[in-house]
């Protein structure tokens, strides 16, 4: 743990820093990254040795009632703001609540506005889900020559902005290699392989909560099955219940009140 001041000036300790991060690319020793919206989230995480969390910048204040100690970056693309001013407010907001970056897959110049106010910044390359209508579908981005020379030219505007790092999602994995060699910036695979400092999955994929698992995915826990199982046993316990009424076995004498006799007899003759 390395003792920091947040952004507004409270001492706490974290998991990983923008400095650390910097420092240790290239080193084999991935940081893991996961999402969260929960503060249950959040703590789950913090529990499980997971380094940093990435969530929408409407959640930040709810994870950090899980988590004091996870590295936590804002999505801030999901928050309606449009201008660059819009944007920059956002990410003050989201750093207010306890946020120790942001993420945005907008252009450099908006980066720029942001990273000029020493904001530690994290861009998104690569497949955005958001604009996936320009890749015709759902793929992987960088699957020829002139298309990866064209993700290079981003990474290296992204780098010139100011980031700090960038999430690169479905990028492959040998185009990953030769651009993380090349690049400054802390990278952050997402279905990229395993040649980037910080290894990325949603926490859905992980505990076994999404009905389809993507490619890049691997799921480690199958929350979803005991979530099955929870509405069978809530079905099997109403039906057993509607059916004990049915047969006139509820309630019984274990759930009723009683009064003791002479106090039965007692009302029975006011009541007559």
């Amino acid at each position: 743990m390395t003792t920091i001041f947040d952004h507004n000036g409270l001492q706490v300790e974290r998991s990983t820093t923008v400095g650390h991060l910097i420092a240790s690319r290239r080193s084999n020793a991935h940081s893991a990254q996961v999402t969260a919206e929960s503060a249950e989230e959040g703590s789950a995480a913090e529990v499980a040795g997971i380094e940093m969390i990435v969530c929408r910048s409407a959640f930040v204040g709810a994870v950090r009632e899980g988590t004091s100690k996870v590295f936590v970056t804002a999505a801030i693309d999901f928050c309606g703001a449009v201008t660059d001013d819009e944007m920059l407010a956002a990410a003050y907001t989201a750093l207010n609540e306890g946020a120790d970056a942001i993420i945005t897959g907008r252009r450099a110049e908006t980066v720029r506005r942001l990273t000029d106010e020493k904001i530690p910044v994290m861009g998104h390359l690569g497949f955005i889900p958001n604009k996936s209508t320009w890749y015709n579908g759902i793929r992987a981005i960088g699957k020829t020559a002139d298309e990866a020379m064209a993700l290079w030219d981003q990474f290296r505007r992204l780098e010139d902005a100011g980031a700090f790092g960038v999430e690169c999602e479905l990028i492959p994995a040998e185009v990953m290699k030769e651009i993380n060699q090349r690049t400054g910036l802390v990278t952050v695979s997402l279905g990229s392989g395993a040649d980037a400092d910080v290894m990325f999955l949603f926490s859905s994929d992980v505990c076994g909560e999404s009905e389809r698992l993507p490619r890049h995915a691997r799921a480690y826990g199958d929350i979803a099955g005991l979530r099955a199982q929870i509405v069978d046993e809530r079905v099997k316990a109403l039906s057993a219940f509607r059916a004990d009424i049915a047969a006139k076995n509820y309630p019984g004498p274990a759930e009723s009140a009683v009064i003791e006799p002479d106090e039965l007899a007692r009302l029975i003759d006011r009541m007559n």
